[in-house]
């Protein structure tokens, strides 16, 4: 079993930038696929970016691909990720999840955090 949490939300002004941190615990955590996902207020929650286990296999949704890099640091159990550029249409919470296979789909992660506010606003 994982333990997610998020940290590094926060209000940004627009073409700012934000690192966001997902910290697991669990010693199964290397071999897990890491996801972010974000929901806006009367939105469905949808896929931003995924990383699998070994850092070489990266997906992005198309709204985000040149400005948000996701990583991961094994030895610290944290996947960050790095948002540029940020866009009002940017603002949502924003989660992160784990799956056994390296997936878009939402049902298919089984452990989420509790997820961090992000703002993009002037």
């Amino acid at each position: 079993q994982v333990q997610l949490v998020e940290s590094g939300g926060g209000l940004v002004q627009p073409g700012g930038s934000l690192r966001l941190s997902c910290a697991a615990s669990g010693h199964t955590f290397g071999s897990y696929i890491i996801g972010w996902f974000r929901q806006a207020p009367g939105k469905e929650r949808e896929f931003v970016a995924t990383i699998n286990w070994s850092a070489r296999l990266t997906y992005y949704t198309d709204s985000v691909k040149g400005r948000f890099t996701i990583s991961r640091d094994s030895a610290k159990n944290t996947v960050y990720l790095q948002m540029n550029s940020l866009k009002p249409e940017d603002t949502a919470v924003y989660y992160c999840a784990a799956a056994t296979t390296l997936t878009t789909i939402t049902t298919d992660y089984n452990y989420w955090g509790q997820g961090t506010q992000v703002t993009v606003s002037s």
